[in-house]
């Protein structure tokens, strides 16, 4: 395997497979993954432990005196053989990924200056490169000159049904009826935010995995990083 170095950005919906498949291509080539998701799903955590929204409304003038407040890391778990996501010091890894602070994310991610604080954090990961990036924005505004972007779909259906069962297995009592509407209003406000919205990064290569496993998924992406790397077998 090739010395060389790349950012590889990952884009797309909610629940699409975007981490699973940005971790699995970490693992695969020695690379450092961040979850750019997790991040604003910390900051979300930290609005709702501080009351800063009431009805769905974030409280922007408190969020944002208190953003210099909020620290964000990933440390390494060797049990997950994967990075959890640590807020001011405490691992909230699974309290981020529970539903409450899936339906207010959001709100919270379409604040410009909750985005410009943590793209600049997300830059700052990435300088060296050697890493491996899911979110919303990261093909198009942390890293436009990645030189290798995939952005990754699969119908609403599919994707609300993936949570309902990921949520599930873990013994979440959750409806998949509201798991759907969850997903229909992420992707309205994820495509349609003032800040860093949404969209394909014209030199991103589609995945979408609707009809696909994992594993298909995995080999089909591989190949890709191979021969972007200069190494197609």
């Amino acid at each position: 395997m090739t010395n060389h170095k790349i950012v590889i950005a990952i884009d797309g919906h909610s629940s699409c497979g975007k981490s699973t498949i940005a971790k699995a291509l970490a693992t695969r080539f020695g690379y450092v993954f961040i979850d750019s998701g997790a991040m604003y799903r910390a900051v979300t955590l930290f609005v709702l432990r501080h009351n800063l929204m009431v009805d769905g409304e974030v409280n922007r003038e408190e969020l944002l005196h208190s953003l210099p407040e909020i620290k964000i890391e990933f440390r390494y778990n060797p049990e997950r053989q994967s990075s959890d996501t640590y807020l001011n010091g405490e691992n909230v890894e699974d309290e981020i990924r529970q539903l409450h602070v899936s339906q207010n994310v959001s709100p919270v991610a379409a604040i410009p200056e909750v985005r410009e604080s943590m793209v600049r954090l997300q830059k700052e990961m990435g300088k060296n490169k050697g890493i491996v990036m899911d979110g919303r924005d990261i093909g198009t505004v942390v890293f436009p000159d990645a030189e290798l972007k995939f952005f990754v779909t699969a119908s609403a259906e599919i994707r609300a049904r993936r949570r309902f069962d990921e949520q599930t297995a873990k013994g979440e009592m959750v409806s998949l009826a509201e798991i759907l509407e969850n997903v229909l209003e992420r992707d309205h406000i994820d495509s349609t935010r003032e800040a860093s919205p949404l969209r394909k990064a014209g030199d991103a290569l589609v995945l979408d995995n609707s009809n696909m496993t994992r594993e298909e998924q995995l080999e089909w992406v591989i190949k890709k990083v191979k021969e972007t790397l200069g190494n197609p077998e």
